[in-house]
């Protein structure tokens, strides 16, 4: 089944206007339930309740507050906040194209496919080759569902995919957060650490490998339950250690580890260890 279009804009930059679609590139796989009342097994309804009136109020009588000072607001309607979107406009205006390393993920938001549309063919290809030439990502604003939104714009698989953005000052400063910086690290701790990454280091990301086995586990007990059958199993237990001696962790997680691909199996990484007494007596006298 081919993807649905939810909406269409016009991407430009300087003179240049590209007609596009939008399609969403993502969908959440996670499993939903509802709340049942466990005396008849109904789906509950869900009341806004005021607790000062002890009422049930109907939703045709709420009305939009903004909380400036606790639990005191100014109120808004429908219109005054219609009044305050932005502008209706489909066009994406690319306001500058940057390298896409500069950009930190931490502002990506969402993601969606754009795909020339009528008549847009051959700007898009155009757009998108000159792109992946220059190495070069595009920074637009977007105005969606009334919400100024800043976007991104990238090169990828032989097309282009927007990403929408949180914008500065919604990302909050991870400078606040203690990381830390007063712990000493010894050379052999970090070296064994890099061993460790090397070991369990791949060529490329293959998403394909990781599967929401929570899901798959959930979804199989429902099966189960459907066909009347009665479900007991529970989640695989992971058995952890304490963690005492950093220096014994990382070593002993390299020997779990085993050989690298490619590497003799009777020849392991060595991590070198004080001889016992009795072994370098053993050495001296075979040396004579």
């Amino acid at each position: 089944m081919p993807p649905h279009s939810v909406g269409s804009g016009v991407l430009s930059f300087g003179l240049v206007s590209i007609p596009v679609k939008m399609y969403t590139a993502t969908s959440s796989a996670g499993v939903s339930f509802n709340l049942l009342h466990e005396k008849c097994g109904s789906r509950i309804k869900q009341q806004q309740v005021c607790p000062v009136c002890n009422e049930v109020v109907d939703r045709s009588a709420l009305v939009k507050g903004y909380e400036f000072a606790k639990d005191q607001y100014v109120r808004f309607t429908e219109e005054e906040l219609k009044g305050l979107e932005g502008e209706a406009s489909k066009v994406i205006d690319i306001a500058e194209f940057v390298p896409l390393e500069q950009v930190d993920p931490i502002y990506f938001e969402k993601t969606y496919y754009l795909g020339p549309d009528k008549g847009g063919e051959k700007p898009y290809r155009l757009l998108s080759d000159a792109m992946i030439k220059t190495a070069r990502v595009a920074l637009a604003k977007f105005v969606m569902r009334g919400k100024e939104s800043l976007v991104l714009i990238r090169p990828s698989e032989d097309g282009l995919m927007l990403h929408t953005m949180y914008f500065a000052d919604e990302v909050r400063d991870f400078g606040e957060v203690d990381k830390g910086a007063n712990a000493a690290i010894k050379p052999g701790e970090l070296d064994l650490a890099k061993r460790l990454i090397d070991e369990l280091s791949g060529a490329e990301f293959k998403p394909e490998k990781y599967q929401d086995e929570y899901r798959q586990r959930v979804l199989s007990a429902a099966d189960s339950k459907v066909e009347g059958k009665e479900v007991t199993a529970i989640g695989p237990q992971v058995q952890r250690t304490q963690v005492i001696d950093l220096m014994d962790a990382l070593k002993q997680s390299l020997e779990k580890r085993g050989p690298k691909a490619g590497q003799p199996e009777g020849k392991k990484p060595a991590v070198r260890a004080k001889r016992t007494e009795p072994a370098a007596k053993e050495s001296k006298r075979a040396s004579r």
